[in-house]
């Protein structure tokens, strides 16, 4: 059952741009960590970026200089800024919070730590055209 709401989703062609926003949790205001994943069928859901409350980010090496993770002040909306968008890039994108002792962003995006306590939104499929 989905907590979180993404939004922005959508089809794009290859080299354009997207904003994903994600919002919805009472959770989701207070949680330290917030960050994004995608999904392909038959793949793993894979960490694409998150951002701490105090402004840190991380970034998956193969959107590294293309995405932008931010959050407004009052963390109450997370976004996902994504430019120079190709084929590989295609998936449905989930966004996630999770609270500061269960993972570092690093551990959660990457190392599977913590994610049995974080809290989902039900995710937005993103198209890149050929």
């Amino acid at each position: 059952q989905e907590q979180l709401q993404e939004s922005g989703g959508g089809s794009v062609p290859a080299g354009g741009s997207l904003r994903l926003s994600c919002t919805g949790s009472a959770y989701f205001h207070i949680a330290y960590y917030r960050g994004w994943f995608r999904q392909v069928p038959g793949k793993e859901r894979e960490g694409v970026a998150a951002i701490g409350s105090d402004g840190d980010t991380t970034y998956a090496d193969s959107v590294k200089g293309r995405f932008t993770i931010s959050q407004d002040n009052a963390k109450t909306t997370l976004y996902l800024e994504m430019n120079s968008l190709q084929s590989e890039d295609t998936a449905m994108y989930y966004c996630v919070a999770w609270p500061r002792d269960m993972a570092t962003m690093s551990g959660f995006l990457f190392r599977r730590e913590g994610r049995g306590f974080a809290t989902w939104g039900q995710g937005t499929q993103v198209t890149v055209l050929s």
